[in-house]
């Protein structure tokens, strides 16, 4: 049988926390560093094989950042759940926390749907190096792609600015702010930002930087498209953790348990940093740096994997 070593587990859990959330792809790097590694990592970080405890550690890893990502915005969680039961009772959406639940809600319907009914057999087909590698180098083109449109259209950038601004230094009511103006757009805009997650279930494509990609394409300032997407993926990373739990208590956990506990808790400590530095970094940078990452990454993988 298969087994995860610790340092595997170690590295691996941090690496998916931090690229959970930043710009990057997660699964790609999940894919790619062990095909890089080499020997015992590719053997046993296998993502595409649907017998490695590999697929185990992944769910671990999943739900964690998606814990980290609610400890984050456990202040915002709370007041649009709030939103979401007052707009039920009421039936309504008067307020902007009623609105953008019910937004986000319609926008995670899509990546739901397709997830359920094609998730595995996109692993089994795309979880591999090369088209890995090729995704991210998409991945980049996206990122690269949209700041280059927003640089030519800035007033695009600023449309929902009308309501209300930040407070500096208050993240609270900097999110109350942000999350007035996410609500004004209509709810057509929301799915179609919501369905790019779909992208991300293809390896090497991020589900962050797709959809801020997309919410910066729809007008939405950098910082608040950023924050719609933390938003939406935090029920779909949860959900794709909780549904594949029987195969970490299952005969995929057999044997590597401690391990997973051990990558899942660096995966959520990666992942809370992450989230924190990265809302902070768009107010005043761009996502550049991040897609040509991407572009030199994903081709330096296809030449090792060429030559090799």
């Amino acid at each position: 049988m298969q087994h995860l070593s610790w340092l595997e587990a170690a590295v691996v859990g941090l690496l998916q926390g931090v690229s959970e959330l930043f710009p990057v792809s997660s699964l790609g790097h999940s894919v790619l560093l062990p095909a890089v590694i080499g020997g015992s990592w590719a053997r046993d970080l296998d993502v595409a094989s649907p017998e490695s405890p590999y697929l185990a550690f992944i769910v671990g890893t999943h739900v964690a950042t998606a814990l980290a990502l609610i400890a984050f915005y456990w202040r915002d969680w709370l007041r649009l759940i709030g939103g979401l039961f007052g707009s039920i009772r009421h039936r309504r959406m008067a307020t902007p926390d009623e609105r953008l639940i019910w937004q986000l809600v319609v926008g995670t319907i899509p990546v739901g749907l397709v997830g359920l009914t094609f998730e595995h057999w996109l692993r089994t087909h795309l979880g591999r190096p090369v088209p890995a590698a090729c995704f991210l180098i998409v991945n980049g083109l996206i990122l690269l792609g949209i700041e280059w449109y927003v640089a030519r259209s800035p007033a695009r950038e600023h449309a929902m600015d009308a309501v209300p601004a930040e407070v500096p230094g208050d993240r609270i009511a900097d999110g109350v702010a942000a999350d007035a103006r996410l609500s004004q757009m209509s709810f057509a805009k929301a799915l179609a930002i919501g369905s790019v997650q779909v992208l991300a279930l293809a390896p090497g494509i991020s589900r962050s930087g797709a959809t801020t990609a997309a919410g910066m394409g729809a007008g939405i300032r950098r910082e608040d498209a950023l924050r719609f997407s933390f938003l939406l993926a935090t029920p779909v990373i949860l959900a794709a953790g909780v549904l594949k739990l029987p195969d970490l208590f299952g005969p995929l956990g057999d044997g590597v348990r401690p391990q997973v506990l051990v990558g899942s808790l660096l995966a959520g400590i990666g992942a809370y940093i992450s989230v924190r530095w990265l809302t902070r970094w768009v107010h005043t940078n761009s996502l550049r740096p991040f897609g040509w990452y991407c572009l030199a990454a994903g081709t330096a993988c296809l030449v090792l994997f060429a030559v090799r």
